[in-house]
């Protein structure tokens, strides 16, 4: 009985893949938006962190509770950091229904669009590009936590508007903060600043 003969091994180099492998096959501008969209939904991450500790941090306590609210608050701070945008966005919530001077009418509206903003992120984030067709969109490879595959195609103008959509929640969350008076943290827009008290002890 012969014995079967083994696949013959393949390397695969670097030196023999296209310039730019595996984006080659969009163009500049394609990458461009994608990497400005991308940077954008990091932004408004930063910017639902800093809703959250003006929220939090702006808050009256009775005397009694200070010390207890502080040692929740300083957890609630670290997460606001490192969250993901899906759990920035329920702690962002949370903290405006907990404050009792925010002004904002359509908190649930907002948080819909930042829940529908989020989706898209993961995608644009997370999937791996596919080969463009002739008209320059291309569908990501992409699968959620529920095993939905994503379907959409993007090309350069859609890029583009979800960046655009971004930058409008960002204002929005500004201006949840702006519009009690108080200065959004990091800005020089007006409004009082937002100071940490002094803790005795």
């Amino acid at each position: 009985m012969a014995k079967e003969e083994l696949p013959r091994g393949a390397i695969v180099r670097p030196a023999d893949l296209p310039t730019h492998f595996p984006t080659h096959r969009h163009d500049a501008a394609f990458w461009e938006a994608l990497g400005r969209v991308v940077a954008t939904f990091g932004f408004l991450e930063e910017i639902l962190g800093k809703a959250i500790f003006s929220f939090t941090g702006t808050r009256a306590y009775p005397e009694e509770e200070l010390e207890a609210e502080f040692e929740r608050w300083l957890p609630s701070l670290q997460r606001a950091l490192s969250d993901p945008l899906g759990n920035l966005i329920d702690s962002y919530g949370r903290a405006v229904r907990a404050h009792p001077d925010a002004t904002i009418t359509d908190l649930d509206e907002l948080l819909a669009d930042l829940r529908t903003a989020a989706t898209y992120r993961n995608v644009l984030c997370h999937g791996s590009w596919r080969s463009p067709d002739t008209e320059g969109r291309a569908v990501p490879l992409f699968v959620n936590k529920k095993n939905e595959i994503w379907t959409g195609a993007f090309d350069q103008a859609l890029l583009q508007q979800v960046q655009a959509n971004a930058v409008e929640l960002i204002c929005a969350v500004m201006t949840s903060v702006a519009d009690m008076g108080w200065q959004f943290p990091g800005s020089a827009g007006p409004g009082k600043p937002i100071a940490l008290a002094k803790r005795s002890g």
